[in-house]
């Protein structure tokens, strides 16, 4: 039987991650998809990064599968450069090994919404 933690290092242990300082300079570059796995109501009160899209966690598989056509996010292509971030970055980590599983290779964890904010990264309103 799995607990949490083992699916979160699983999940740690294939997805990489990066800082929020090198993330920032992926953003600037106009570069990568970036990604909010957190539901609705945490990015209402925090904000979240400038132009990523919100794709909650529990819809990833929808968001990120072409044949789910009335779900499917078109941003989200296999080859794409995808960061991901969440709260703390555990919830990251699970939408990247999930993505992985899916086919997806290039995937990145950038960590926790407020690591964002404190190393000084573009946001925008909830």
């Amino acid at each position: 039987m799995k607990s949490a933690k083992d699916y979160l290092d699983e999940a740690n242990a294939t997805v990489p991650k990066m800082s929020a300082e090198d993330a920032i300079a992926k953003h600037a570059e106009g570069n990568g998809v970036f990604v909010d796995v957190r539901d609705s109501g945490d990015i209402a009160k925090s904000g979240t990064i400038a132009g990523a899209h919100r794709i909650p966690r529990g819809m990833m598989e929808f968001r990120a599968d072409p044949a789910m056509e009335q779900f499917y996010n078109p941003a989200l292509k296999k080859d794409a450069e995808i960061y991901l971030i969440c709260g703390a970055g555990g919830q990251a980590a699970l939408a990247g090994k999930t993505l992985q599983t899916m086919g997806y290779t290039n995937v990145t964890n950038i960590g926790g919404f407020p690591g964002w904010k404190e190393a000084g990264g573009p946001t925008e309103e909830g």
